[in-house]
């Protein structure tokens, strides 16, 4: 079966219908896949908001040095410059798509900015604390109104298709996917000028995670399979603060708690951030979270504390209404009581190597969002850079794809459909949930917060039997939804032991007992090639 797109955009988050919505604006027709519904992953999630200055007080080069100094020596400045002066730019986009940001209680209208940890000035917009549902829905309904963007739902993309390039020996395009249609169970092929990857990272390789199961690094993977390079894979940021409750799942309590004078606790009530930084909850996310791991591991305790009831209930109730109704939902009023808070799996700060315009290595591939590495993070994301860049790339992205669409061949070769002819129902499935529930655990204890050389090296070793089970299974049976997500999140998962184990030092969110210090010689980016093709 056959589906025609113009451009393929792989991902319904923020940095998908974005870029669907700015190729729209130029008369491109795109297609968007997404393995959920529309309206799904970690930018729906997203609490905090979008870091932008537009504050007088505040300048491009205090964004600028807050982003570089998060980054730990590894951002390419270039890249940040760029981000940064395009973030009031990308906060008007926004509020011209319909986006209603909160503004002051003044008669001035101005927007109001939050202040998150990391940042020397106020400049997050946001709407409440809710700020990607907010922008992501706003952004939805445009999408299903374009007579450009077509939507399929509930399709898992399996691995990008290569094609020759006319008249460039050995050199290969992208040409299109294949993708998991649910409904059918069929796998579809889709033919597409040019395709672009914004599936998000790959926390859910961690047992912890404030991401959507949804998290499972497909876009990298598939990359790295199609010959793409990768890079700081072995940076991994960890949310200090989800909600630590039996039946909160992946709920994080955002930065922003902290930005407006939260303060950290232990259990018996005393605070501890002082004794790690000066500057205490505002510090970035790394020392942050570093900090109460060090402390739950050292009492014995299961969880720390986060305490805002001192702004007073009016204050808290209408900046956090999410959080706070989502907390009362279990008996925990944070008007009054602390909240029960633990570390968990958050953002994935390397990923596939592109450009300022979103290229990768691979003529007619694109990766923009959470799933590309394009200098901005660095060694450790500053807070709410993220929904920022899913804004920025995309527009950059747009004329740089359609550049290249006008150069394609004006009849190109259909690739072959999905070959499913040797394959047969697989027998046991156990054997799948098995593997997903022993990854995440190992990952979790020997490639987490702190890590060690000999850790690394026993994640090496079940990651390396892991992948032979799966080959074995991913060869002789039909495909699920479930197999492609654990086959891609080993696949990232090994990457990101393989950059670990290649950084000898500890840098931003990467820490190891072996090698506690930064190393000077190491301030450069963790570069890894996949083998050439046979």
């Amino acid at each position: 079966m056959l589906r025609e797109g113009t451009v393929a955009i792989v991902g319904s988050g923020l940095a998908g219908i974005s870029l669907g919505l700015r190729l729209a604006d130029r008369g491109i027709d795109s297609l968007i896949l997404t393995k959920s519904v529309l309206a799904s992953g970690s930018s729906v999630s997203a609490q905090g908001g979008i870091a932008a200055v537009l504050d007088p007080r505040d300048s491009f080069q205090a964004h600028v040095e807050d982003t570089l100094r998060a980054g730990a020596g590894l951002c390419h400045e270039s890249t940040v410059r760029t981000v940064v002066e395009g973030a009031p730019e990308a906060i008007e986009w926004l509020s011209g798509a319909g986006v209603h940001f909160d503004i002051k209680g003044d008669a001035s209208a101005q927007l109001h900015l939050a202040r998150e940890g990391g940042h020397s000035h106020r400049r997050v917009a946001h709407v409440a604390d809710t700020t990607g549902r907010a922008v992501v829905n706003t952004l939805d309904r445009q999408v299903l109104a374009s007579p450009h963007i077509t939507v399929l739902e509930n399709h898992t993309a399996v691995d990008l298709i290569l094609t020759p390039v006319t008249g460039k020996s050995g050199g290969l395009r992208v040409a299109g996917l294949y993708a998991l249609d649910e409904s059918t169970t069929e796998v579809v092929t889709i033919h597409a000028g040019a395709v672009v990857l914004a599936s998000g990272g790959a926390s859910k390789a961690y047992l912890y995670t404030s991401n959507p199961d949804s998290s499972t690094g497909d876009g990298i993977a598939m990359a790295w399979r199609a010959g793409c390079s990768v890079a700081n894979l072995e940076f991994v940021q960890f949310h200090p603060t989800c909600l630590y409750h039996p039946h909160a799942g992946n709920f994080l309590i955002s930065e922003t708690v902290r930005g407006e004078g939260g303060k950290l606790l232990l259990p018996d009530g005393t605070a501890f951030m002082a004794g790690h930084d000066p500057r205490g909850e505002l510090a970035p996310r790394d020392v942050v979270a570093r900090a109460i791991d060090y402390e739950m591991k050292k009492g014995g305790h299961d969880c720390v504390y986060l305490d805002i009831s001192h702004l007073g209930a009016e204050h808290i109730k209408r900046h956090f209404p999410g959080i706070y109704d989502r907390c009362q939902s279990f008996a925990i009023d944070i008007t009054t009581d602390p909240v029960p808070v633990v570390p968990a799996a958050h953002y994935t700060c390397g990923g596939i190597n592109a450009d300022l315009d979103g290229r990768t290595d691979l003529d007619g591939l694109y990766a923009i969002g959470e799933n590309a590495h394009t200098g901005l993070h660095g060694a450790n994301r500053l807070a709410s850079n993220s929904l920022l860049e899913c804004v920025v790339f995309p527009k950059r992205a747009v004329p740089a794809i359609m550049a290249y669409l006008e150069h394609l061949p004006t009849d190109p070769a259909r690739p072959p459909n999905w070959d499913e002819s040797q394959v047969s129902d697989p027998d046991e499935l156990v054997v799948v949930a098995h593997n997903w529930e022993e990854l995440r655990r190992f990952m979790w204890d020997y490639v987490g917060i702190v890590r060690t050389s000999r850790r690394l090296q026993r994640a090496a070793n079940r990651l390396r039997l892991l992948q032979d089970e799966i080959r074995d299974f991913y060869s002789n049976f039909r495909v699920s939804k479930d197999l492609l997500e654990l086959r891609n999140l080993v696949m990232v998962s090994e990457l990101i032991v393989r950059c670990a184990a290649d950084r000898r030092e500890s840098r931003g969110l990467h820490f190891t007992q072996d090698y506690p210090a930064a190393d000077p010689k190491q301030v450069h980016d963790t570069i890894l090639r996949p083998p050439p093709r046979s």
